[in-house]
């Protein structure tokens, strides 16, 4: 986000849906680590995946920005967060309208968490517990992938955030925060929030009257980066049209309005060229593009200026978006040849349906988001199956080990073959079973049902109805 000072909790200017991302060029082509080479102290059944945040959705910007993480703090507070008593992974997202931290921790881990939070920033523990949110295990996983697929966005569908979460996944794997749960849900996310996009079609359509402009002004001349686009006013409209084009690659910008101070103000957050209104004779025939929002309670461009200026332009088209209200151009330019005039009412159609098609494909979108976490749960509850199963697969191989050579010497002894086989298994069975047949009389005891429902279903192959 252009001019974005913060990192993290940051307050900004709504995202536009069309700008790019200014991070480094990812290596997503990278395995991640294999679960096998990870250390052995880190328990995956003992330390749940969970993400905390604050976003647009339940913080206005005051609140924000009084925990807003610079940039160059970056790595300092990934390692504060690394530190913390529990944490084994993490990655910090930092947006203009969210930040969320997503974590693999122990389960005291999320108030851990927030109270870091608020000791960082020098805030008294608690006073912002209300506008943070916390997911854990499928139910982050779900958020992310939602985040990512711009359907949690300020403006549904929007795409720049994609971008943003692939710069977070960037840096926190350069300062190592990194490990096999938090790389392969981003790896699976960022595949997922592409393929929900594509399908869904949730990005296609403009929400916004100033993004339909510019997108309506592209599809009248292609590539805009060799057009020469004029604003009038220097309004919030004006100014989200500025940011969009510049987004969109406009080189050549004038700003023009009636106090030169605020054009000037405008003209340098965009690199564009300050004029007077009084100048409209000269920069109207330049105009390839114009956007006009200002106050004014009369037309600001007339029939004949826009005929004069179309005549200098040798009847190159022009393309005019009238965003005011009472209307800045008048009605009678729509009727010259080589112009195409909008008013805010027919942008606002354009707005309208786009956004019920928006909200439709959003709904498609939600469904390959549930299928998206599907898969990643799948592959999580793998890993700790996996891990178990090796447990259980050394345990044995140790007792095998054991009992074999007990054997060996009982059989070197003289003693009878049938014999020692017969103790050989009874003594295996026992070694065997003892230990879960200890947990399933502990869970008996406890009433834990799920417990003993898994091991029915483990050891019988029957249902959780036959358990009861």
């Amino acid at each position: 986000m252009h001019g974005h000072k913060g990192y993290a909790f940051a307050a900004a200017e709504p995202i536009p849906p069309g700008a790019k991302s200014q991070h480094a060029p990812l290596r997503l082509d990278k395995q991640a680590p294999d679960p096998q080479n990870q250390p052995a102290a880190r328990d995956f059944l003992s330390m749940p995946l969970f993400t905390i945040g604050i976003s647009h959705h339940t913080a206005p910007i005051e609140i924000r920005e009084r925990v807003a993480i610079p940039r160059s703090e970056y790595a300092a507070r990934v390692e504060q967060l690394r530190a913390l008593p529990g944490v084994e992974e993490v990655l910090i997202l930092g947006t203009c309208n969210r930040t969320e931290i997503y974590c693999l921790s122990s389960r005291a881990g999320k108030q851990t968490v927030l109270d870091w939070i608020h000791r960082s920033n020098g805030i008294p523990a608690g006073e912002l517990d209300q506008h943070f949110y916390s997911y854990e295990g499928e139910d982050a996983a779900r958020h992310l992938i939602r985040v990512a697929s711009g359907l949690d966005s300020l403006v549904l569908g929007e795409t720049q955030i994609l971008g943003q979460l692939k710069e977070a996944w960037q840096q926190a794997h350069d300062a190592g925060s990194l490990g096999t749960v938090l790389d392969r849900l981003f790896q699976h996310t960022f595949a997922s929030a592409k393929s929900i996009r594509t399908n869904s079609g949730i990005s296609e359509h403009p929400v916004s009257v100033a993004y339909t402009a510019v997108v309506l002004a592209r599809q009248i001349f292609g590539d805009l980066g060799s057009k020469t686009v004029v604003l009038i006013g220097a309004g919030e409209m004006i100014r989200l049209c500025g940011r969009y084009l510049r987004d969109h690659g406009i080189a050549n910008l004038l700003i023009l309005n009636r106090s030169r101070e605020a054009a000037e103000e405008l003209a340098l957050e965009f690199d564009a060229i300050p004029m007077t209104l009084d100048r409209l004779g000269e920069a109207l025939p330049q105009a390839d593009i114009l956007f006009s929002s200002t106050a004014s309670p009369e037309p600001v461009i007339r029939k004949g200026d826009v005929k004069s200026a179309l005549r200098r332009r040798r009847h190159r088209p022009m393309f005019l978006v009238d965003i005011a209200v009472p209307r800045d151009i008048e009605p009678a330019v729509a009727r010259l040849k080589d112009v195409y005039l909008y008013t805010i009412d027919d942008l606002q159609q354009v707005v309208d349906e786009n956004m019920q098609q928006r909200n439709e494909a959003a709904g498609i979108a939600m469904a390959e988001v549930d299928e998206a976490v599907a898969a990643f749960m799948r592959w999580l509850y793998g890993i700790r199956a996996g891990r178990t199963l090796k447990r259980i697969r050394e345990q044995s191989h140790e007792f095998e080990q054991e009992l074999t050579e007990r054997a060996l010497r009982r059989l070197e002894a003289g003693q009878e073959p049938g014999d020692v086989l017969q103790q050989l298994a009874a003594t295996l069975t026992n070694k065997i079973l003892h230990l879960p047949s200890k947990r399933l009389r502990e869970a008996a005891e406890d009433r834990d049902y799920e417990v003993l429902k898994a091991a029915d279903r483990i050891f019988r192959g029957e249902g959780p109805e036959d358990a009861e």
